[in-house]
């Protein structure tokens, strides 16, 4: 890792009921510039890692960094500070065109079409009438065009095609490198999103069992999606 981190996990351990840790001692760094990817199967921790890296619910042990600092911030203070965190669920306000919903973001539509000009065609039309990658492309435009210093994102590709998680991985990747965002990416495409990575971690019940650059962790392509095969967590 050749950034500076801009989010990291020191010795995290996280989880939904006092005394339950669904991850535990995890060690991850967000660099500045680079995009890193948080692999694992289903129920290995990827989700509740996410929601502690953002905010959303408290670390129960270790230390969540920002800037270098420990945080205990909530997400909307985090938001203030520059952090965007995309969910699995796209926020798209489905009564309302394109168009509306950049507005309602609060950010300029043609940074929007700027990362992602195929919505340009659909700005005026509904969002339950865009189809599920485009409502995805909106909903990382939108983030994007906030500038993040830091961008949390949770299954993007969750359902879609695979021309359009290209797409979207291909925005991610243009983000970190051209305005120096650091990238966090939970994403189950591995061999895909290999080809955008700079560091890889990899979950399994709840702890951190391989990590590496990216060119290192594709050639072990057959070893992380052989960590699929085995058991899950009751929660992610």
């Amino acid at each position: 890792m050749s950034g500076t981190p801009v989010l990291e996990a020191i010795g995290l351990a996280s989880g939904y009921l006092p005394g339950q840790h669904v991850v535990e001692d995890v060690d991850i760094q967000v660099p500045a510039g680079e995009v890193t990817v948080l692999l694992g199967a289903n129920g290995a921790g990827k989700s509740t890692t996410m929601h502690t890296l953002a905010g959303m619910m408290p670390a129960r042990k270790g230390e969540v960094r920002y800037d270098g600092e420990v945080t205990k911030d909530p997400l909307h203070v985090r938001a203030r500070k520059g952090l965007a965190y995309v969910t699995e669920q796209r926020s798209v306000l489905m009564g309302l065109t394109t168009r509306e919903n950049i507005r309602v973001g609060g950010v300029r539509e043609e940074d929007v079409l700027g990362h992602f000009p195929e919505l340009e065609k659909r700005i005026n039309i509904r969002g339950g009438l865009l189809s599920g990658g485009e409502q995805q492309m909106l909903t990382l435009g939108r983030a994007l065009a906030r500038r993040p210093r830091v961008l949390l994102a949770d299954e993007l590709s969750l359902g879609l095609a695979a021309k359009v998680v290209t797409r979207l991985l291909q925005a991610v990747r243009a983000t970190a490198d051209e305005h120096g965002t650091a990238v966090l990416l939970v994403e189950q495409h591995v061999r895909k999103v290999l080809k955008y990575a700079d560091n890889v971690y990899v979950l399994q019940h709840g702890r951190i069992v391989l990590s590496g650059s990216g060119p290192e962790m594709a050639d072990r392509i057959d070893e992380i999606e052989g960590l699929y095969m085995h058991g899950t967590e009751a929660a992610a």
